[in-house]
């Protein structure tokens, strides 16, 4: 058994390790794999690990000896997973390996948004505080969370932990997901249909995958719904928010602060309106960057390649793919 691993420096720059795949058969890691070289390197593969490598129908053409596609993470909008079901290469993906980290960084972004921690620092490294008459001063408004509405746009594992974080701070929680999950605990909370979720939050967060389905599900028909100074997270993907249009929804006012974790491309271009669009705050793709969330997806992934290799595939995105006994991947949303 040949495993292949296209683009794994991200997840392993050295401090990780590979074992949990070695374990499963001979294991080729390379760090990068430009389009160029993808057809090539995966040629002998039998199992491929893949991360931002685009994967379509070329691509596909030149490896016909891969039987599964394996995910090292959540996301799988860079495979073509329709050809793949066609030929019958199931997509693998790897969930619920990261709630807590995901949904931490996504409440390093509202808190700085809403308090701007950062600009005050480097506000008193300038003397403004000791050259200031008043014992406070504060440079952006200070907004309290308490009694406000947070909307979680995909209820999965990780808009669940984030809807936790927001309930512990004294918000209201609604929430909209494909599949109505049991219902948390807590209140106040509701589930609700896409149009409230947009004009009812005052801090809506995208947890949702990318799909054909989900492609700009931020666009400037729903943003305009949106209150008057609400607040846009993204750590899903770049993909789900029509950029363009939030930047001007930016410069209108319309919303107060957009903090992203990701972008429509990635790494992202100099061009991106986002880049120039007032009261935005970006992260390199790090909310699953801690050594805890990137050792779990090794071992996650191997265990759902040993499944898969068993005749018990689990975590199979390309339902279409899967024989009638086999389960579902839940992506929450």
């Amino acid at each position: 058994m040949r495993l292949v691993v296209l683009d794994g420096h991200v997840l392993n720059p050295g401090d990780n390790s590979w074992e949990p795949l070695a374990e499963i058969g001979s294991l080729q890691v390379y760090d990068r794999t430009p389009p160029d070289l993808v057809a090539e390197r995966a040629r002998e593969a039998d199992i491929l690990i893949n991360g931002k490598v685009r994967i379509g129908s070329a691509e596909l053409d030149a490896m016909p000896s891969v039987r599964c596609i394996g995910m090292m993470s959540t996301g799988y909008d860079v495979v073509d997973i329709r050809e793949a079901g066609r030929r019958g290469i199931p997509v693998i993906n790897v969930e619920a390996y990261a709630a807590d980290a995901v949904a931490q960084q996504a409440l390093a972004l509202l808190m700085e948004l809403c308090r701007h921690t950062a600009v005050h620092d480097a506000s008193i490294r300038r003397g403004d505080w000791t050259r200031n008459p008043d014992w406070c001063y504060w440079l952006t408004p200070q907004i309290d969370l308490s009694g406000k509405t947070l909307g979680i746009l995909g209820f999965g594992a990780i808009g669940r932990k984030f809807a936790e974080i927001g309930h512990a701070l004294g918000m209201r929680v609604l929430a909209h997901s494909r599949s109505r999950h049991t219902p948390p605990g807590y209140e106040p909370f509701a589930f609700t249909d896409l149009d409230t979720l947009f004009s009812d939050s005052d801090v809506l967060s995208l947890h949702c995958p990318l799909t054909d389905e989900t492609r700009c599900i931020v666009n400037a028909e729903r943003l305009s719904r949106m209150r008057d100074g609400s607040f846009l997270i993204n750590t899903g993907r770049g993909g789900l928010v029509d950029e363009q249009a939030a930047a001007d929804a930016l410069r209108a006012g319309k919303l107060a602060g957009l903090g992203s974790d990701v972008a429509g491309v990635e790494p992202i271009r100099p061009e991106n309106p986002l880049l120039h669009a007032p009261n935005v705050l970006l992260t390199p793709h790090i909310a699953a960057a801690t050594l805890t969330a990137r050792r779990a997806i090794l071992r996650i992934l191997a265990e759902n390649l040993k499944s898969f290799l068993a005749g018990t595939p689990r975590s199979v995105v390309n339902t279409a793919w899967l024989p009638p006994s086999a389960g579902e991947s839940s992506c929450g949303f």
